[in-house]
């Protein structure tokens, strides 16, 4: 393939769809130690779903953070219909009909859902300056009954599930009439059920004339939902092409510049008989989580599967001591423990990677080098005083063993690609040497490059006497790397399924046993 020729062979829906919606040419932008971007390059046509992939770090976020107006380029042009545009701020990308729904969720969590909406452009009482309450929840509803999305304008934000929010940030978009919406991993928190609404909402908005640039890992969406595809490699432009012309396969050579064979490392058995855990009946004091018993081999790898609010999370939480628990046991090694906090529960060897990175997983502001030692602090300590060297060469050992993409160990976390964020946390819990590693949506938003070393990773730990309890939301995952998985529903164990004998079809009917 001629990684200079854009090739859009699809047939458009309608003639309008030959009109080129948006198009960026020569886009450059650094981070001090870092080019993010080198002359990458963007066209959208009016009427589709543009997909834009590549690797954590290739640049995907960076290049629509210069179009919104979160990041100032460098150089380069960005055309929207023809005229040329330089947004200086979000607000002004948004006044211009450009909207971008983020990966990670940036929202007002003490407000409810239509303030969130409505924030900063409030319908005010006629003739008085005053917020019309009615108003703003009568235009809520209106954006809500056109997108059949069932949730209630009065609900706090913080109350709602990811996968809600989620929703909500898309009908904010599509509140502001937008002619391009940019959506960063919308399917990351999302169900099938909700992933087939959304799809249902973008080909709406791709009937209208609108322009959807699609940043997404899952190859299975991108192949389905996509007409156009543009893959980006370490801040460069590769290639774009129709979605019709492309195959798994070729995506992720475009991607990683190399085949990759195998999704998934070959299995080890590398479960002992010896229990290293067991659990009886654990009882949540504050979520749907009830008389939950299992057992976890020293050496397994432990999937646990369900639909979103089946209780996944609050297992893990309560496992970790994040989550007050009504009652239950727990046993380790024959002993049992309490784990009633997570200080308690890192003492005990447990670790927790979170699935919302930025709410409960980094610390934004602080460096690679203190995200990574955080956890581990006492290990650094001579007398009163941290060992700065120590913490260097241990921080070091992580970057490299991760392939954690940084300028140095004192960049700000905040400035890494969600991947590389997600194998910084990994490091940190491995600096704890933990003996039970538990793992909520480890590979969200990792591309598929970096997904294989996750897993890699996973299978050396449990090669190495290290058991781990995996949540993920997506089956062939679990199929893949686990050789037992756990079916929550409703907050009940429904069923305990052989991982190299089952099927998607059997994990899906025990999820929905009590729904």
């Amino acid at each position: 393939m001629d990684n200079q020729t854009v090739r859009l062979e699809k047939e458009p829906r309608s003639a309008d769809n030959q009109t080129v919606l948006l198009r960026m040419e020569g886009i450059n932008k650094a981070f001090p130690g870092v080019k993010a971007l080198d002359n990458a390059e963007l066209t959208l046509r009016a009427g589709t779903v543009h997909a834009l992939m590549g690797e954590n770090g290739a640049g995907k976020s960076t290049l629509m953070k210069c179009l919104f107006g979160i990041y100032s380029k460098d150089s380069g042009r960005i055309f929207l219909e023809g005229k040329e545009i330089n947004f200086r701020s979000s607000r002004e990308a948004l006044d211009h009909g450009v909207a971008m729904v983020h990966q990670e969720l940036n929202q007002a969590l003490k407000r409810n859902v239509m303030d969130n909406i409505w924030l900063g452009r409030y319908p005010k009482v006629k003739g008085l300056p005053i917020v019309s309450e009615k108003q703003m929840y009568e235009d809520t509803m209106k954006v809500f009954k056109e997108l059949d999305v069932n949730v209630d304008p009065r609900m706090i934000m913080g109350k709602m599930p990811v996968s809600q929010r989620q929703m909500v940030e898309i009908a904010k978009a599509v509140s502001f009439n937008s002619k391009v919406i940019v959506l960063d991993e919308p399917t990351s928190s999302l169900t099938e059920t909700e992933v087939e609404h959304l799809f249902r909402i973008i080909n709406m908005l791709r009937d209208r004339g609108c322009g959807i640039i699609y940043i997404s890992h899952k190859m299975d969406e991108i192949l389905r939902i996509s007409d156009d595809v543009t893959i980006m490699r370490d801040g460069h432009y590769i290639a774009t092409h129709a979605a019709k012309d492309l195959t798994k396969a070729e995506i992720i050579r475009l991607m990683v510049g190399r085949e990759m064979t195998n999704q998934f490392p070959p299995k080890l058995k590398t479960a002992s008989d010896e229990d290293i855990l067991k659990v009886e009946g654990i009882t949540a004091q504050y979520s749907l989580l009830q008389d939950v018993s299992f057992s976890l081999k020293k050496g397994e790898i432990l999937g646990v599967a369900g639909l979103d609010g089946s209780g996944r999370t609050e297992l893990l939480e309560n496992l970790f001591g994040a989550a007050t628990r009504k009652s239950g046991k727990m046993y380790k090694n024959g002993k049992e423990i309490h784990n009633r906090t997570p200080k308690e529960a890192i003492a005990n060897g447990f670790a927790l990677v979170t699935e919302e990175r930025r709410a409960t997983g980094i610390f934004s502001i602080l460096t690679i080098r203190e995200n990574t030692v955080i956890s581990s602090l006492k290990n650094y300590l001579s007398g009163i005083l941290l060992q700065e060297k120590k913490m260097i060469k241990s921080t070091d050992d992580m970057i490299q063993a991760m392939r954690i993409k940084t300028p140095s160990q004192k960049t700000q976390i905040r400035s890494l690609s969600g991947g590389n964020q997600q194998k910084v946390i990994f490091g940190r819990w491995l600096l704890t040497s933990p003996d039970i590693l538990l793992l909520d949506e480890p590979t969200r938003g990792i591309d598929v490059g970096a997904k294989y070393e996750i897993y890699q990773l996973i299978q050396d730990l449990a090669k190495s006497g290290k058991s781990v309890i995996m949540v993920s939301s997506e089956m062939p995952e679990l199929l893949g790397v686990c050789s037992r998985i756990l079916v929550m529903s409703g907050g009940r164990l429904a069923g305990e399924v052989d991982a190299d004998n089952t099927s998607q079809e059997e994990i899906m009917t025990l999820a929905a046993k009590y729904v």
